[in-house]
């Protein structure tokens, strides 16, 4: 709109104030003159429409409003708040020429109502409707997250939908609020005030000049820089300029890395090399450790058997311990690289993750990128010094700790235990299970049977503590003695006779009577006495023969009728506890020779 005409160039303001004598037109013709003149200036003055934007000039600021001169017969006001900056300061002098917005010809003072923020929405609604049709982006800035997507002030309100704020989809829209970015219109209703946006558009048209960019020096080994896309359990996606490449978890560094977040932040500017590139597919593969220097190629020499070095545990399993002694370098403690004596049923038993240890470097396989580590190394072990302090025949006493089938194992000191086996423990009872003697926690006394330090084994022995009663009979006795006994067991070959208590001997069948006999059974009875005569001995098996019926033909005080095998023995163990009757069986054939034990 053109400026109206200024009334000081009228005929009227020609008038000096006070110059009454002036003011008075000479003639009829000066009056003619003023009147056509006025009605010219009048006549010039263009009529304001409601809803029109105006250019006005500030020519008073009051407390509560703004008077704007906008060439109209009245003066416009504006409200005092639509000139205050967000400080509260105001943002226009007297003088300042202004666009307004006439929202209202005349109010009840007189005055044109008039809005400045009306106008510069106004301007903005022509802005976007141009920039609409002509695709040119627009600056807006991300003010908060509401239903289906984002609000977004370009000047006025405007709404970018979730879909269309990326190229790839955004988990977390909160994170954009208060972000500046460009963005296309897409839809425009000025009517409804409506406003859609896409800054995927955008993305996509910059993205497409990236790519074609980096696609022409895209090549595998050449060292680019990028910037963190998006982050991932396996890797981290990273923009290479319009492309983005997969820089895999086990990629990123040498060491142990337990998610993509340890190493990389979204946004982070990183140096990376192409490890391999599709062109056909488009998909690069990045890498980040290969700009570094491979620990493994040095391992050989600063890790040398026998080192000992420090680490730190950072993962358990059933079979051992990973420590990581430096970034890209670990090694396993095998569980049975723990302990010089304790049987570690797990790991976790003696360490746990994130200990600091120290241990001994036992192989080191460069090429198989391998470190053999010890733990117990790192102490003296124990059954290296044990044949000094022990020797074979001593009696030591120790706690029961186990009993197994086979035996029952004695501490004998801290970390070394004995093995006391089954057959060491009576000379003379058949003991069928340890448990039968020992409890888990009974203190025993034992004697040394053996020492084996280079298998970690120490044998011992209980019965060895008492005199062996059946040595002792065969060097008191022999074929030809008459001894009384009792029947304790009946067979079909036959009946063992306990001469003594743990001494036991065998009467053939054919050594029973004179005449032949069937069964055994049918002349004898189990607790019946008999006297025998020794036919066969034989120490080494541990076997007696006797003889009922040829003891028949000896004088009864020819005999022997009771034997103490030593004064010495409390007689609490049995021969036939310890022997197996399958000793006596007589061999095949040998029932039907009739010699019997002979």
């Amino acid at each position: 709109m053109q400026d109206a005409p200024d009334p000081a160039a009228s005929p009227a303001a020609a008038v000096a104030p006070g110059d009454q004598s002036a003011a008075e037109p000479e003639s009829l013709d000066e009056i003619e003159d003023f009147g056509k003149a006025f009605a010219q200036w009048e006549g010039g003055l263009k009529p304001l429409k409601e809803g029109e934007v105006v250019h006005g000039r500030v020519i008073k600021i009051l407390d509560k409003e703004v008077i704007v001169d906008v060439g109209y017969k009245s003066e416009g006001v504006i409200d005092i708040d639509e000139v205050r900056g967000p400080d509260g300061a105001l943002t226009v002098q007297e003088g300042d020429r202004i666009e307004v917005l006439l929202e209202k010809t005349e109010n009840s003072d007189g005055y044109v109502v008039l809005s400045r923020e009306k106008a510069e929405k106004m301007k903005i609604w022509d802005e976007v409707e141009r920039a609409y049709e002509t695709g040119e982006p627009v600056l807006g800035r991300i003010v908060d997250r509401i239903k289906g997507g984002l609000k977004v002030d370009i000047g006025v309100p405007a709404f970018l939908p979730g879909s269309l704020v990326d190229v790839r989809p955004v988990r977390n829209l909160d994170s954009l609020r208060g972000q500046q970015h460009r963005m296309r219109v897409i839809k425009v209703n000025k009517r409804r005030g409506n406003i859609v946006l896409s800054r995927k558009a955008v993305l996509e048209e910059e993205n497409a000049e990236k790519k074609k960019k980096t696609l022409a020096d895209l090549e595998e080994g050449k060292v680019l820089r990028g910037v963190v896309k998006n982050l991932t359990e396996y890797g981290a996606f990273i923009d290479l300029g319009g492309i983005d490449g997969l820089l895999h978890i086990t990629d990123m560094a040498w060491g142990r890395i337990g998610h993509p977040s340890e190493k990389f932040q979204i946004g982070d500017e990183v140096d990376v090399v192409v490890l391999k590139f599709d062109r056909e597919r488009e998909r690069v593969s990045l890498g980040f450790k290969q700009l570094q220097e491979d620990p493994w190629e040095t391992a050989a020499t600063k890790y040398p058997p026998q080192t000992r070095i420090r680490g730190k545990v950072v993962s358990l399993t059933d079979y051992g311990a990973f420590v990581e002694v430096e970034e890209g370098i670990e090694g396993l403690i095998h569980v049975s690289e723990m302990s010089w004596t304790k049987r570690v049923k797990h790991p976790s038993k003696i360490l746990t993750v994130g200990d600091w240890v120290e241990c001994v470097v036992l192989d080191t396989d460069q090429e198989g990128r391998r470190l053999s580590l010890g733990l117990k190394q790192t102490e003296p072990n124990p059954w290296d010094l044990i044949d000094t302090k022990y020797r074979v025949g001593d009696v030591i006493r120790g706690k029961v700790r186990n009993i197994t089938d086979f035996g029952a194992f004695v501490e004998v000191e801290e970390g070394i235990d004995g093995l006391v086996h089954i057959s060491d423990l009576s000379w003379t009872r058949r003991v069928k299970h340890p448990s039968e003697v020992f409890k888990k926690g009974d203190d025993v006394e034992a004697v040394i049977l053996k020492i084996d330090s280079e298998n970690q084994r120490l044998s011992l022995g209980v019965k060895q503590l008492q005199p062996n009663v059946i040595e002792d009979f065969f060097r008191s006795h022999g074929v030809g003695d008459i001894l009384t006994g009792k029947i304790v067991r009946l067979t079909e070959f036959g009946a063992f006779v306990e001469l003594f208590e743990g001494i036991e001997g065998l009467v053939h069948v054919s050594e029973m009577a004179k005449e032949r006999i069937e069964k055994p059974e049918d002349l004898f009875s189990v607790g019946q006495q008999v006297r025998a005569k020794i036919i066969k001995v034989d120490p080494l098996e541990k076997k007696i023969g006797l003889s009922i019926k040829a003891a028949l033909d000896e004088p009864e005080e020819a005999g022997v009728d009771s034997y103490r095998v030593s004064q010495e023995g409390d007689g609490s163990a049995t021969l036939g506890d310890v022997i197996s009757p399958d000793l006596f069986r007589p061999r095949a054939g040998e029932e039907d020779s009739g010699r019997g034990a002979e």
